[in-house]
This record gives structure tokens, C-alpha cells and sequence, in this order.
């Protein structure tokens, strides 16, 4: 069961980077747009987001195992025709459908684990899921590197396909199906889905869009305030219906609303942060797309070292503290990633931050998933890992969007004020400035002087490395903030399943 679990969740959370690789080749084989590129990583985000509270819902409802298997089967499917496509068309819808399919896996993945482990086991179950879903998370970009350089951006999605196969085969002979026996023969909650999904989609839209359009832009605005008048009619509809599709008492849970409020600011920090990372190290430090994965080896490492013991301290200790210890060290983490300078060493500027991060990630991931879980108890583990998941992905976007506007905030004036003081001709100044929303990609005139351009460089790569360390300095303080709702509201010990109902 811990295979098939590791494994779906892999699926999801792979594709999810190795797209992201892949959108250059993509762009170039498809003759798509910028925008349309774009389009590749949203349809999939953003049908991921929205649906992840119904995915749950739907396997505590109609079986765990089978709404598993229907993901993980879908998710297979639309990575052969992400493969197989032709046009940019063909594969937003077809990554539209993975996102379907992992919205269905990814809550799945983890209340499968959580109806088959008793309470005591669970910490180091989710431990041993959290450490090699890392494995694999931060595995795939660089296979898929590999791939997109050495084959086709096609074999990228391809490779999903055997190893759905395997997670079907591995879920069908050996995992057994549950369901919340309490809500046999009742139907799904349709006004609660619609309203959800709707609520979570108009949001996660919103914060996908801002970056390009400007939060002033209409769509960016319809999309906020029916994202956010749809949750607001989603938790008034549910509070009326029998059987809803989220018991709000879930709400009211000490340990289930901390451990959520802390994944909200821990993710946003994490989100944010490694978004404008990898930039640094490649458009400013200069290192390759492959060994900027690379760069970030330790931290996958701490977390497939450490997970399954940090998953134990919740046994031994509670959840309090690691909860609280963690984010503390993650937050020392971002705080040194923040000294980087424009000419720095990876191993002195990066890898020490790169490692105080991961450590600190290792501590909390296993804790924070075990306290969710064994807060709600298993009955409704499926609901209560779509309503993590959807939280940690919000964050994420959030994170992104506002961490755009601060870099963008940083970097222009700083830019304006560089291109001023560095003596560059007016017509080159003016060019660079009109791709400032490009940060540290700008590209530069190729007839300029050698002394001309490496001025122009050094005032792009300060005005970005100016903004990045912001970005990291509010991270670190995201990180802090999770450590302290931690120690404030989380319980020391959870007394059994559901604890911390008030």
C-alpha cells in the first residue's frame, strides 16, 4: 500500500516540475506563445486546485481505493496524450485531464495510508511517504532533462505511462478498498462540489493570472470575487445540508485548523522561495537548468534521510514540537539563502542554506501531514487531505503571485536608478527597460561593447539579487510565522483519533 501510495503521489508531483523543464522545448516544437506555453503548467494547476477538495471527498463517499485507481488510471491517460500531441491546443486539454486525474490521486494517496496504519504507525508511514515522494519529486526534473535534451520534449509525459501501469497493478492485487461506512448509499454533496470547485478554481485563477495581467485586470478581478463569493456560499450551503461534503466541525478542530494555518504559511514560504531560487542560480550565478536541479540535491536528501524519523518524533514527543522546531530551522534556511551576493559560490552561498532548509522541511513534512490526518481520524482522512492539499497548493500560487509584485516593486527602481549611474547610451538604457518584466532574463544587445555590457549586466543582476534577497527575508519570516502558530495552537500529544475538538 505505502508503494502504490508513494508511487501515485510521485506521478503528480513529478509532472508538476517536469513541465516546467520542458516548457522551452515545448514552445520551440509547438511554435506556441509565450502565453500559450503558460497555459501548459496553469490548465494543470489550476484543475488540480480546484478539484482536490472533491477528489477527497469523493473517496471517503464512494471508496478510497477506487477513486485511487480512477486518478491514477485518468492521470496515465492524459500523459499519453500530452505525449502523443500535435498542437499546444491538444496539450493544455490534455494536461487539463492530468489535472483532473491527480486531484483525484493526490488526496487518495494519503487517507489510503491513513485508513490501513493505526494512529501509533502512521508518523513514520507518512515519514516514509514524504521522504521518497521528495526522492522523486526532485528526481524528475532532472530525468526529464535528460529526456527533453536527448530525445523529446513527448518521452517527458511519456515516461508517466509504465509507471501508472505499475500503480494500477501494485493498488488492484494488494490495497485494500474503505470508505466512511457512516455515509454508505449517501450521494455526493453536488451544490457543495459546484461551489468548491468553483470557489477554488476562481481563486487559483486569479493568483495564476495576476503576474501577467495585473491583479487590475478584469479577469484577474471577476475570477477573485466569484472565487471567493463561491467559498463563502459553499461553507453558508454546507452548514444546511445533512450530509455536507465538509463537516465544518472539521473547522472547529484545534489540531486540523493549526496544522492547515501552519501548511499556509510554511508552503507560501517554500513556494515563493524555490520559485525565485532556481532563477538566481541560473539567470544571475550562471549555472546550467540541469545543475541548478542539481543545486538542490541536499535538500531532496535531507528529506528521504530524515522524513521517516521526523515522522516518529510525533509518537515520541507529539506534534508540537517538531512543528515547531521544524519551521524554525527552515526559517534559519531561507535567512541564509538571503546573503547571496551577485558573484557567488554555490558552495558557500547556496549550500549551506540549500541544507538548514531541507533539514527543516524534514522535520515538519511527515509531522504536519501525521497531524492532520490523525486530527479528523480516518473516517474522513480523503476530505481532510484534499483540504491540506488544496491549502499548500493556494499557498504556493499565492506566494508566487505577491513575491512577483515585491520582486517587481525591488527591481524596477533599483534597475532605473543602475541603468542612470552606470553611463550606458540612452537607446540601450531604454531597451533594457523595456523587458524589465523580464527580472534577470533581459537580454542585451549583442553589438554592445564588452565594457558596455557587462555594466548593463551587473545592473540587472543587482537590481534582481536586491529583490531576491526580500523575497527570501519573507520567507524566512512565513517560515517563523508557521513555527509560532505551531506553538501557540497546536496540541503536545493528540489523545486519539480526532483529537483537539473544541
Amino acid at each position: 500500500m505505502l508503494a502504490a501510495s508513494i508511487l501515485g503521489s510521485s506521478l503528480a508531483f513529478v509532472d508538476g516540475t517536469v513541465a516546467n523543464v520542458a516548457v522551452p522545448a515545448i514552445q520551440h516544437g509547438l511554435s506556441a506563445t509565450v502565453y500559450e506555453a503558460q497555459w501548459v503548467i496553469e490548465a494543470y494547476a489550476l484543475l488540480l486546485g480546484a478539484l482536490l477538495l472533491v477528489g477527497g471527498s469523493l473517496g471517503d463517499l464512494h471508496g478510497r481505493r477506487r477513486v485511487f485507481l480512477a486518478g491514477v488510471g485518468l492521470f496515465g491517460l492524459a500523459s499519453l496524450a500530452c505525449a502523443l500531441s500535435q498542437t499546444v491546443h491538444q496539450l493544455i486539454a490534455a494536461r487539463a485531464a492530468q489535472g483532473v486525474g491527480g486531484a483525484l490521486l493526490v488526496p487518495g494517496s494519503l487517507a489510503l495510508i491513513s485508513a490501513t496504519f493505526p494512529q501509533d504507525e502512521r508518523g513514520k508511514a507518512f515519514g516514509t511517504w514524504a521522504g521518497f515522494t521528495g526522492v522523486t519529486s526532485g528526481g524528475g526534473p532532472l530525468v526529464g532533462g535528460w529526456l527533453i535534451d536527448h530525445y523529446s520534449w513527448h518521452w517527458a509525459f511519456a515516461v508517466n505511462v509504465p509507471l501508472a501501469l505499475v500503480v494500477l497493478g501494485i493498488t488492484w492485487a494488494r490495497v485494500p478498498e474503505s470508505r466512511d461506512p457512516a455515509k454508505s448509499g449517501t450521494k455526493l454533496d453536488t451544490p457543495g462540489a459546484l461551489l468548491a470547485t468553483l470557489g477554488l478554481g476562481g481563486i487559483v485563477f486569479a493568483f495564476i493570472e495576476a503576474p501577467t495581467r495585473g491583479w487590475r485586470s478584469m479577469a484577474v478581478l471577476l475570477a477573485l470575487v466569484v472565487g471567493i463569493a463561491s467559498l463563502a456560499a459553499f461553507i453558508r450551503v454546507e452548514r444546511a445540508r445533512p450530509s455536507p461534503m465538509l463537516p465544518l466541525h472539521l473547522l472547529r478542530n484545534r489540531n486540523f485548523a493549526g496544522a492547515n494555518l501552519l501548511t499556509l504559511l510554511l508552503y507560501a514560504a517554500l513556494g515563493g522561495g524555490l520559485f525565485f531560487l532556481p532563477l538566481n542560480l541560473i539567470q544571475v550565478q550562471g549555472l546550467s537548468a540541469t545543475a541548478a536541479g542539481a543545486a538542490l540535491l541536499p535538500f531532496i536528501v535531507m528529506m528521504f534521510a530524515l522524513s521517516r524519523w521526523a515522522g516518529g518524533l510525533v509518537e515520541r514527543y507529539g506534534a508540537r514540537l517538531p512543528l515547531v522546531v521544524g519551521p524554525l530551522i527552515a526559517a534559519g534556511g531561507f535567512a541564509l539563502l538571503a546573503l547571496a551576493g551577485v558573484h557567488a559560490s554555490y558552495w558557500s552561498a547556496f549550500l549551506p542554506g540549500i541544507s538548514v532548509m531541507g533539514l527543516g522541511m524534514a522535520v515538519a513534512v511527515a509531522p504536519l501531514t501525521t497531524t492532520v490526518m490523525n486530527a479528523v481520524g480516518p473516517e474522513v482522512s480523503g476530505t481532510a487531505s484534499g483540504v491540506n492539499n488544496a491549502v499548500s497548493r493556494v499557498a504556493g500560487l499565492l506566494a508566487v503571485a505577491v513575491f512577483g509584485y515585491l520582486m517587481a516593486s525591488i527591481f524596477e527602481p533599483r534597475l532605473q536608478q543602475a541603468l542612470v549611474s552606470s553611463g550606458l547610451r540612452g537607446d540601450v538604457a531604454d531597451g533594457i527597460w523595456s523587458q524589465r518584466a523580464s527580472l534577470a532574463a533581459i537580454a542585451l544587445p549583442q553589438e554592445l561593447p564588452a565594457a558596455a555590457a557587462a555594466a548593463a549586466r551587473d545592473a540587472v543582476h543587482a537590481s534582481f539579487v536586491a529583490g531576491y534577497h526580500w523575497i527570501m527575508a519573507v520567507s524566512a519570516a512565513l517560515a517563523l510565522a508557521s513555527a509560532v502558530v505551531a506553538a501557540v495552537w497546536i496540541e503536545p500529544r493528540q489523545g486519539g483519533e480526532g483529537a483537539g475538538t473544541q
